[in-house]
Order: C-alpha cells, then structure tokens, then sequence
C-alpha cells in the first residue's frame, strides 16, 4: 500500500490538465477536496481551471501555460507552486505530439526535416517528463510528507510495435527514466517519495477522436475516468510500480503475453520485433493464445492479437500528480 493519502488539503500538480486524462485526474482529486495547480501548453487551459474550479468542496486551484519541453519554463512553474503550496505532489507531464518519425528517411527527405521531427517528438515525450520530475523530485524527495511522482508512458514504449520509431523511442525512455527514478528515490536516506509508471489503453479523449469531443466511445476503448480510477487504485491503495491499464478490447492477460513475447525476443537471440516477422506470426499467435487459454476457435472474438494502440495522448506522458 502507498504511503501517500489522497485526502483534503493535499496538493496535486498536474501537467497536460486540459484535457483527457490530466483533467480526468483533476476532477477526481478536486471531489476529494485537494488543491490543484493545472499546467498545460493548451489554449484551453483557463476553461478546465474554471471546471475544477466549480467542483464542489475543491481546495485552492492555481494554473500557469508552460511548455515543459522548456526547462527555463518549468523552473518558473516549479517556483510558483512551491510558493504557492510549499509541498507538492506532481505527476509529471501530458504531452500532445504525435508525428510519426520514422527510423530511417522514407522518402528521402532532407535530414534537417527528420531530425528536426525527432527532436520535436522526444522534446515534448520524453524531455518534458524528465524536466517536470528533475524540478520536482529534489524538493519532494526532503519534504515531511509523503508524495507519489506519476509518469505515463505507453505499451508502444514497451512492445515497440513498428510504424512510429521516434514516439516509440521517446516512450522507452520514459519507462527507463521512470524506474531510474524509482531505485534512486527508494535508495535515498529519509525520503517519503515514490515514482510510478503509468500506462494507459485505449482511452477515449479528444485527441483519440481526432479532436472531436462529442464522438462517441469506441464499444473497445474505456473513459479517461476508468483509467484515471485504475490508476489510483494500483498506485495509492496497491503501491504498483507498473500500471499497465486493460481496456474493453485488451485484457491483462493479452498484455503480459505480448510483453512477454517482446522480451523472449532478446532471450532467445530471435530476429528484432519477431511479433511482426513473417516467419513468427503463427508461432506468436500460438503463444498467446496458450498465454490466454484461448482455444483456435476462440481467437475470433474481436480482439486482433497484433494490433498495438498509443496512450491517450500521443506521444506524451500523460501527467499525474505528484501527490501529497
């Protein structure tokens, strides 16, 4: 179990708050009466902050437009948090950007432009975690009170499914900064501060539907409420380090056996991501299928055994709150 309690008067900061998650997350921990300080790089960051506002019995709600791509603008959030509150809770960064870089040039475009890709896309997924929790973690790591650092990563960081190299990449590396993290945050004399991984399914938000909030959810995809429920459950009443959410078309089960498949990879010296080689695809099926205790017949029950979805927001780490 975490030593962290979500209770009145605790301090959430959430990053990417705006929407989908993030702001799933704020509205949850406004209805148990902590304050919150929202950041987002979104124009529709003063919108949210007036939802959370009306929430009744929410504590003191504070917000600042930053992009945390930029540590000089992370600083200043950090700062005006610890002024504002003293002690926080943050859960690093939610990012939006979703450029498919590729791992090579096809086509052959000019070096700049990939490169210039790539950077945008680790930037905004990767560095801008990285920035949140290295501006946070020193002060959080000294304070009396417990507090949680929640950073979301995505499967694809995980299986690494082909298609998308750089959101891939940037998505691996939060994961291993994420458990970096965690063993230098349980290692450190006195501290009261933990770093857990956050990894969403399919969920529904705006960016999922292409920007439009009123499409309905997929029958297979769960609300970022569900998710944000499952999260809390596993990080503050369980004490997991990995949080690798289902949804209504992949179960845990499903999960592992690709996980597991990903890592027999290096293991067994198999071709790199064997799961997509033609010569494994009957042989990864067959694997998890057994993983499942599905029968041949039963592998037709809507659920594609190759098909891998990006967190929530596409290519960033889906902020959670520090909590304290």
């Amino acid at each position: 179990m975490s030593a962290v309690t979500l209770k009145k008067g605790a301090v959430a900061v959430i990053t990417g708050a705006a929407s989908g998650i993030g702001l799933a997350a704020a509205h949850s921990f406004a209805s148990l009466g902590m304050s919150l300080f929202l950041v987002d790089y979104s124009p529709h960051l003063d919108a949210a902050v007036k939802q959370i506002q009306a929430v009744d019995g929410v504590g003191e709600v504070g917000s600042m437009k930053v992009d945390v791509g930029k540590v000089e603008e992370v600083v200043a959030m950090r700062e005006r948090v610890l002024d504002l509150f003293g002690e926080v809770s943050p859960r690093p960064p939610q990012q939006r950007r979703h450029i498919p870089p590729h791992a090579r040039l096809l086509p052959l475009d000019p070096l700049a432009d990939l490169q210039a890709n790539w950077h945008a896309v680790l930037d905004t997924n990767f560095f801008g975690i990285m920035n949140v929790a290295q501006a946070f973690a020193p002060y959080m790591a000294r304070q009396e009170n417990a507090s949680v650092i929640v950073c979301t990563g995505s499967k694809q960081g995980i299986t690494c499914p082909p298609g998308n190299a750089g959101y891939n990449v940037s998505k691996s590396a939060v994961k291993t900064y994420t458990e970096q993290l965690a063993h230098e945050l349980r290692n450190a004399p006195d501290c009261a501060c933990s770093a857990h991984l956050f990894v969403p399914g399919w969920t529904h938000t705006g960016m999922t539907a292409g920007g439009d909030q009123a499409k309905p959810k997929p029958a297979g995809a769960w609300t970022a409420e569900q998710t944000v429920e499952y999260m809390i459950d596993k990080v503050f009443e369980e004490g997991d380090f990995y949080v690798i959410c289902p949804d209504n078309e992949t179960s845990s089960a499903l999960d592992k056996a690709r996980i597991e498949w990903n890592l027999r990879d290096i293991i067994e010296n198999r071709p790199a991501l064997s799961r997509w080689h033609p010569a494994y695809k009957a042989r990864f099926e067959e694997f998890v299928q057994g993983k499942q205790g599905l029968s041949t017949r039963s592998r037709s029950r809507g659920r594609a055994l190759d098909r891998e979805r990006a967190s929530p927001a596409p290519g960033v780490a889906v902020p959670l709150p520090i909590i304290e």
